[in-house]
């Protein structure tokens, strides 16, 4: 195929061949799945090459124009166009996590995730917690200043330090975000980290007979904890149950299979892992099961219910085995994995999609429940409260004990009226 360049792009001759051959054996060995053909990559690549030599003709901060700056910020944008879990790793942050391989750019108490590019810290991926408080401007955004504390140079170390506060402390960020003119200023409260994976197991005071636990997180355990958590509370008269994923950003999926092993007929088909390379993979509950659990399940999800609890959620609403209550799920049904790129860089790219027994995936859908519940902001704020009501003074105790979670009040009239 002949190819036209612009003579005002001549430096990028030798760029552009390199790109045309690597192209050509990529698509040589591609499916035949794509949206458009091996065609269509030259003009597309020749009008990004067009756009970033017009750039550095014609922009006047000379120090942001180098090539590699250039394509590293193009490449970002790319992957962050797939979906919100895929991302291009920059070298400067490729180098900071080889030099130090404990560092964990994820802040959990603010749901952020940092990231390094030529000229500082950004913010690179946000949870479910993070979407949820409605901060999608924060996305990508360069970190200018971390409680008024200069934070461009600062190094990925320090970045975290400043960013370490006990629950309920405040943080002040001043971004950069690409989707606004000015710099933003945001005020985080930072909120606890639950460290353990089952928080409640429980037989509710006014009805003794329904057992609720709250799920925190998918932890390799978990399902050994759940286990063992509705043994006692079925030896002391549970016959119904509310299983509360609400905040639960997910975890292991090994165990979460196991975990639905607990409330389904053993070998039931319950997850498949679909990518582009291989057949679908399906997984099935364990083939041995120590208790047949056959009384009525409420699940209760919420738009921070991500990955592993988005799948149980979906799955046992498929299978008929569970009413599913509360708001629409976070989206996230994917696997990701690190690629690693030439200089230094590398890909964090969705290779494959988690799907439910029917067949729908929760990748950037969720999960409707059967019965929407939506959380009002006061009652989110107060729900947060409750799971740290032992540091809180008396009257905002007092006041905690005579709220009323909606969610649980539905799943209380379902049950009830499941056992009449």
């Amino acid at each position: 195929m002949r190819i036209f360049l612009n003579r005002t792009l001549t430096p990028m001759r030798g760029i552009w061949m390199i790109l045309s051959v690597a192209i050509t054996c990529a698509c040589a060995v591609e499916k035949p799945t794509l949206p458009d053909t091996e065609e269509a990559a030259y003009p597309a690549i020749e009008r990004m090459i067009e756009v970033m030599e017009r750039v550095r003709q014609r922009h006047p901060d000379l120090d942001r124009l180098s090539y590699e700056r250039l394509v590293n910020h193009a490449l970002e944008g790319m992957l962050s166009s797939l979906d919100p879990h895929s991302s291009f790793i920059h070298p400067e942050m490729a180098t900071a996590t080889a030099e130090n391989a404990s560092l964990n750019p994820h802040v959990a108490s603010l749901g952020i995730t940092v990231g390094l590019r030529q000229g500082g810290p950004y913010i690179s991926a946000l949870s479910p917690h993070a979407v949820a408080a409605d901060l999608s401007k924060a996305l990508n955004a360069s970190l200018l200043r971390i409680d008024g504390q200069e934070a461009t140079s600062m190094k990925l170390p320090e970045v975290l330090a400043a960013l370490t506060k006990a629950p309920g402390e405040i943080s002040i960020l001043t971004l950069k975000s690409p989707l606004e003119p000015k710099p933003i200023e945001l005020r985080l409260t930072h909120r606890r980290v639950e460290d353990r994976a089952l928080t409640h197991a429980e037989l509710l005071s006014e009805h003794p007979h329904i057992a609720y636990l709250r799920l925190a997180q998918f932890s390799s355990d978990c399902h050994q904890l759940v286990e063992s958590a509705l043994d006692d509370l079925e030896d002391r008269g549970a016959r119904a149950l509310i299983l509360d994923l609400r905040g639960n950003g997910g975890g292991d999926l090994q165990a979460t299979v196991a975990l639905l092993g607990l409330f389904l007929p053993p070998n039931t088909h319950v997850v498949s892992v679909r990518s582009r390379e291989a057949e679908p993979e399906k997984l099935h509950t364990p083939k041995n099961q120590r208790r047949q659990r056959l009384y009525p399940i409420v699940v209760l999800i919420d738009r921070m219910s991500a990955s592993a609890s988005e799948l149980t959620a979906a799955c046992l609403q498929d299978l008929k085995r569970a009413s599913i209550v509360g708001e629409v799920s976070y989206g996230k049904g994917s696997v990701q994995e690190i690629i690693p790129m030439s200089n230094r860089t590398a890909l964090r790219l969705t290779i494959a999609t988690y799907h439910s027994p029917s067949g729908r995936t929760p990748h950037q859908k969720g999960v409707s429940p059967d019965h929407l519940i939506p959380m009002t902001k006061a009652d989110r704020e107060t729900w947060e409260r409750k799971w740290i009501i032992d540091t809180l003074p008396a009257d905002q105790k007092k006041q905690l004990s005579e709220w009323q979670d909606p969610c649980i009040k539905k799943a209380l009239s379902l049950l009830d009226n499941a056992q009449k």
